[in-house]
């Protein structure tokens, strides 16, 4: 039975916050930017600030952490200073101790206190300060991408305010700005760095909204800030600037190409492998099993065949085909017999699939095994078709995932969850170039993280 924090309560609340309701954000420094100092004036009896203000009081006095949105995925955010309340992080999620969790922040002033071994350096917000505790290798990365999707490996102080905890005993932490103004208010607010991993289940697919994170933490969290969905889908690209070449230690919303168009950065490496890491991880999501639906996912580099499809059905289990970007409408063809046989719900029109001796055929037609059932989650459209013969019929669920690696990222998560809702037992992806836009890489990280088996076809 699933560990609930002592002071949680039996149903997780959802607290919806209008980030363009709660009030005005003033900047400090003509520049305008939240790399500068900024305050935010909150509105008077405004239920997206109370909302707002409920959950800013759960994370300065509570054990128990915080779901919010970023524009990455949802967090599940804790005081970074403060060891029980990020051990609440891993006792809701179920997450080991020793994989490290990511500092979110709000300014530049806020990371010069964690850093900063002179008092003096408090106040600070320009990059161009004397003595800068951040190191002059970040300089041109903050500058371009923050806020935003980039995490930055920093030494850890000797004398450092962040929890042991926070750090996976490690002698650095992972630290980022998000460019959600509805978590840099929070975290504003709060007046403290949040410790923020993912908002799901340890292993499970990431959340994007927060539906998702109630499903997974119901229970073991009080509140959940619902921002609507995130935009980015996949978690933050992570590198470490403390080595020489500097290396990404998990690919991204910001990409290798457009790292390197940065100075210090031209020659960055890959420092990650897209399996789990046997060893003690260097960042956030390196280690362990990650992005993991309940039905095993395979991943397909080539054509899915029928004889594949049939090779891994099991008794009284669906099965997922999620589409990208090769396995085209020019692959497919209708056939009258297949659509008749299926109540379309969400649109009309057949996929199906072409195998590799080269016959186009319905997989109603030639796929069918006694007892077995099949997910299909195309990039293409949104159809969710259901057979209604008999106890050799194969039931066919699609979620749209888009045609381009961004779109995929967006949606990947979610499709995973709304296959693993249809009951499917195994779900199997196509591959997709890491040449195919600039969240290609992250997508294939994640996937390849989540199969359980990867097929060359």
């Amino acid at each position: 039975m699933d560990q609930k924090p002592q002071d949680s309560q039996e149903n997780t609340q959802i607290l919806p916050v209008d980030v363009n309701n709660i009030g005005d954000f003033i900047f400090k420094e003509p520049n305008r930017t939240f790399l500068g100092d900024w305050e935010i004036r909150l509105s008077q009896d405004n239920c997206d600030a109370v909302n707002l203000l409920q959950a800013v009081e759960q994370l300065q006095t509570s054990s128990v952490p915080v779901a919010f949105p970023t524009e990455t995925v949802y967090g599940l955010g804790a005081d970074a200073t403060r060891d029980d309340a990020v051990l609440g992080i891993y006792k809701a999620k179920q997450r080991p101790a020793d994989n490290p969790l990511i500092i979110h922040i709000s300014s530049l002033t806020q990371l010069r206190q964690l850093l900063a071994s002179s008092p003096g350096l408090d106040g600070a917000s320009s990059l161009e300060v004397e003595q800068d505790p951040i190191p002059a290798i970040y300089h041109p990365l903050i500058s371009r991408f923050w806020p935003g999707p980039l995490s930055i490996l920093l030494p850890l102080p000797e004398k450092s305010p962040l929890a042991g905890s926070v750090t996976g005993n490690l002698s650095t932490f992972a630290v980022r700005m998000p460019s959600s103004r509805l978590a840099l208010a929070l975290i504003h607010l709060a007046g403290v760095p949040i410790a923020a991993p993912s908002a799901n289940a340890s292993t499970r697919p990431s959340t994007t909204t927060a539906a998702h994170v109630l499903h997974d933490l119901n229970g073991r969290i009080k509140l959940i800030i619902d921002g609507g969905p995130c935009l980015v889908g996949v978690e933050s690209t992570v590198v470490d600037g403390l080595v020489n070449p500097p290396v990404i230690l998990r690919p991204g919303g910001v990409s290798i190409e457009k790292l390197r168009q940065c100075s210090g950065w031209e020659k960055v490496e890959r420092g990650y492998r897209d399996g789990a890491e046997t060893s003690a991880p260097r960042a956030p999501g390196m280690k362990y099993k990650h992005y993991s639906p309940t039905a095993r996912v395979i991943l397909v580099n080539g054509q899915l065949s029928v004889e594949l499809l049939t090779k891994y059905l099991r008794e009284d289990s669906k099965v997922g085909i999620a589409t990208t970007t090769t396995w085209k409408d020019e692959d497919l063809v209708t056939s009258g017999t297949f659509m008749t046989n299926f109540t379309t719900i969400t649109e009309s029109r057949l996929r199906t699939f072409k195998i590799q001796r080269g016959a186009t055929i319905s997989l109603a037609e030639e796929a069918k095994v006694e007892g077995q059932n099949l997910a299909i989650m195309a990039s293409q459209r949104s159809i969710n078709r259901e057979h209604q013969e008999g106890s050799d019929s194969i039931h066919v669920v699609c979620t749209d995932l888009g045609t381009e690696a961004k779109s995929i990222a967006q949606n990947l998560f979610s499709a995973l969850r709304e296959l693993d809702l249809q009951g499917t037992g195994v779900i199997f992806v196509e591959a997709i170039g890491v040449s195919g836009g600039h969240a290609a890489a992250a997508v294939m990280n994640r996937l390849r993280k989540a199969a359980e088996l990867e097929i060359k076809s």
